[in-house]
């Protein structure tokens, strides 16, 4: 199935097959907007110029050429090595199989270490042959400046609401979508996920206003919590604080964190939630297995029981950002 939002892209992209074309590319935006679709596309017109579909399509399939290597962190690992890369360059610097061009995408760009994204840099200067490489980032963070400032930046938008529940609907007639579309924070292909997970979802909502409304014991919410995906409970997190914001601003008729009174709600101050979410947005920019989920889910929770009292000004956003707590 095509993502028409990703259409504009990929008109864009073959009209610069004139001779133009960078040698490295970043795809940037939300994860769940279709950045990884985007990225095996390119690969394929690098490879195969003209023969892909008008757009890319989902689900995605890895284009089936010698020339294409798609780097990710190793299944035991969170990051992408210095050895990997430097096994991509090589591999790089050989003759291509057709004698056509060579394609290699970086997936995801953030998970590489500091000496890996060091390794890469003069390889993204001057590729190899017909080299592109694509760098698909799901955030900025955890990126040196000189690897953007030697790749043409593409950012991936999620379509408009109502595009994006058509083309869901298309998927799947009759679902659930505008919860789950919501909960994936606009991105359709992270709502087809999200969909499985809405009651789990409805149940955060739940223990988390409880939390705050100090009717359960956060380090109980925190173990349960932990047993889940990091990333996910982090970004749900962030846009639950958002949401907050956004009602102590008095914006919004209806906001994702529903279930939280507003006598509760009130308790915060809008500086503490501030501070709150810059924590949470450290956290997220941590590579998954730096730090202890559990015990930062503890942290968090307890501050959030405690109505973020003094969170500006104490000590508690500070020393959990750097990994004190």
């Amino acid at each position: 199935m095509e993502l028409p939002w990703l259409e504009p892209l990929a008109e864009r992209w073959r009209r610069q097959q004139d001779g133009r074309r960078p040698h490295a590319v970043m795809l940037q935006g939300a994860v769940g907007v279709g950045k990884r679709c985007a990225a095996a596309w390119l690969a394929g017109e690098a490879l195969a110029p003209g023969q892909q579909a008008p757009a890319p399509r989902y689900p995605f399939s890895l284009p089936q050429h010698p020339d294409l290597h798609w780097l990710t962190p190793p299944a035991d690992k969170h990051t992408i090595v210095v050895d990997q890369v430097r096994e991509l360059v090589a591999a790089l610097c050989l003759t291509s199989h057709d004698g056509g061009s060579k394609a290699a995408v970086i997936d995801p760009a953030n998970a590489m270490t500091t000496n890996a994204a060091n390794s890469l840099l003069k390889t993204l200067e001057e590729p190899p042959g017909d080299a592109l490489i694509i760098l698909v980032a799901d955030r900025r963070g955890g990126l040196p400046a000189t690897i953007f400032s030697r790749c043409q930046r593409l950012v991936v938008h999620p379509p408009a609401e109502r595009d994006a529940l058509a083309w869901l609907d298309r998927l799947r007639p009759g679902a659930q979508w505008a919860g789950a579309l919501h909960e994936a924070g606009g991105a359709p292909l992270a709502a087809v996920r999200a969909l499985e997970r809405i009651e789990e979802t409805a149940a955060m909502a739940r223990e988390f206003a409880a939390v705050a409304a100090r009717s359960v014991s956060p380090i109980d919410i925190a173990a349960r919590w932990s047993t889940l995906d990091a990333p996910r409970v982090l970004d749900w997190m962030c846009r639950q604080t958002q949401a907050c914001i956004r009602r102590r601003a008095g914006g919004g008729s209806v906001a994702a964190d529903g279930t939280l009174p507003d006598s509760v709600l009130q308790r915060m101050d809008s500086r503490n939630l501030f501070c709150y979410l810059e924590a949470i947005n450290r956290l997220r920019g941590q590579a998954a297995g730096s730090f202890n989920f559990q015990l930062t889910l503890e942290s968090l929770l307890i501050d959030w029981a405690e109505g973020l009292e003094n969170y500006a000004t104490g000590n508690a956003a500070q020393s959990l950002m750097f990994g004190a707590r």
